[in-house]
C-alpha cells in the first residue's frame, strides 16, 4: 500500500499512525524530538499488547505493524514519497502555518494534507497554505486507535476526489467517516457531547443527583440506545410529535450556562482534574494530587 505520513507522535498522531500501520500502511512518524518519537513507539507497542490480550489481534500481527512503522525528526525524509499527510501537531495556529510553510517547499501540488484539528475552522487553517484546496479535516477520536468515528471536513475550493479518496483510505482503516456539508466549531460530536455535558454539570451542582446515578442515568438509558441509533432516528422511533412536545417543554428549563459552574472552575484551579490528578468529581486517588500551575 501507499504511504501515510504522521506528523506529530503525541496522543492522537500515534493512535493514527498505529492504525495505519495495521492496515498495511507504510507510515513514517514525524516529531521534532526522538524522545516523543520513542515514548509514542511505546505506547503504540502497549496498545498492540492490549489487542492480543483481548484475542483482537496475534503476536505476528503485532510485528508486522511495528515493522510498517518508520520515526525521523527530518521533515523531508518524513514526506518523501507520501500520499497523505495527517497532521497531528499542537492546537497553535502559528504551529500549524510554520509546518505547513515548510511542506508546500517539499511535496507534491497533489499531496492530500489531512488536519486532526478540533480547535480551528477550515477556514483559518487554509490560511497558511498555498494550495488550499488539498487541505481537509479529519478530526479522529481519543483513543484513535479504537474510536470508530472520524469527522471530515472540507472547504468549498475542496475537489470532490479529494473527499472520495480520504473517505475510503479511512475505510480501509476500519473507520466511520461522516462528512460535514459545512464547517461548524466543534464539528459534530464535540459539540453534542458539550450539550449534555453542560447539562449532567447544572444537575450535578443543582443538587438534582450525585454524580454516579447521573451518569447511570445516560449509560443505562439513552446511552445505551444510542449506541444503535443516534438521537435523530430515535426522535423518529419515538414519534417527531413526541419529540416536539418533549423538546418544547424541556427547552426553557434546560441549563444556557455558557461557563461551567463555579465549584468545577474551584476545582480546576485546585487541581482536581480527574483521574490525570488523582481526584475531580469523584474520588480516584486524591492523596496523589500534584500541585497545579
Amino acid at each position: 500500500m501507499e504511504k501515510i505520513t504522521v506528523l506529530g507522535a503525541g496522543t492522537m498522531g500515534h493512535g493514527i499512525a498505529q492504525l495505519f500501520a495495521q492496515a498495511g500502511f507504510e507510515v513514517s512518524l514525524y516529531d521534532i524530538h526522538d524522545q516523543f518519537l520513542n515514548q509514542a513507539l511505546t505506547r503504540i507497542s502497549s496498545n498492540l499488547d492490549l489487542l492480543i490480550e483481548s484475542n483482537s489481534l496475534t503476536p505476528v500481527d503485532k510485528e508486522k505493524t511495528l515493522q510498517q512503522i518508520s520515526q525521523t525528526t527530518n521533515l523531508v525524509e518524513a514526506v518523501d514519497g507520501t500520499s497523505f499527510i495527517i497532521e497531528a501537531v499542537s492546537e497553535n495556529l502559528q504551529v500549524k502555518f510554520d509546518l505547513f510553510k515548510q511542506l508546500e517547499e517539499v511535496i507534491n501540488e497533489d499531496v492530500i494534507i489531512a488536519s486532526n484539528t478540533s480547535t480551528f475552522s477550515i477556514q483559518q487553517l487554509a490560511e497558511g497554505l498555498q494550495h488550499r484546496n488539498r487541505l481537509i479535516i479529519t478530526h479522529f477520536f481519543n483513543p484513535a486507535h479504537l474510536v470508530p468515528l472520524v469527522e471530515v471536513v472540507k472547504s468549498p475550493e475542496t475537489p470532490q476526489e479529494i473527499i472520495d479518496r480520504a473517505v475510503e483510505m479511512l475505510k480501509l482503516i476500519g473507520k466511520q467517516p461522516v462528512i460535514l456539508k459545512k464547517d461548524v466549531p466543534g464539528l459534530i460530536a464535540n459539540r453534542l457531547q458539550a450539550a449534555l455535558v453542560r447539562e449532567a454539570f447544572y444537575l450535578l451542582s443543582e443538587g438534582v443527583a450525585d454524580g454516579k446515578d447521573i451518569d447511570l442515568a445516560i449509560t443505562a438509558g439513552p446511552g445505551f440506545r444510542w449506541a444503535f441509533i443516534g438521537p435523530l432516528e430515535t426522535a423518529d422511533f419515538g414519534g417527531l410529535d413526541i419529540w416536539k412536545s418533549v423538546v418544547e417543554n424541556l427547552s426553557p428549563v434546560l441549563s444556557k450556562d455558557e461557563k461551567v459552574p463555579a465549584f468545577i472552575e474551584e476545582k480546576v484551579q485546585n487541581g482536581e482534574l480527574g483521574t490525570k490528578t488523582g481526584c475531580g468529581l469523584f474520588i480516584h486517588n486524591c492523596h496523589t494530587i500534584p500541585p497545579f500551575f
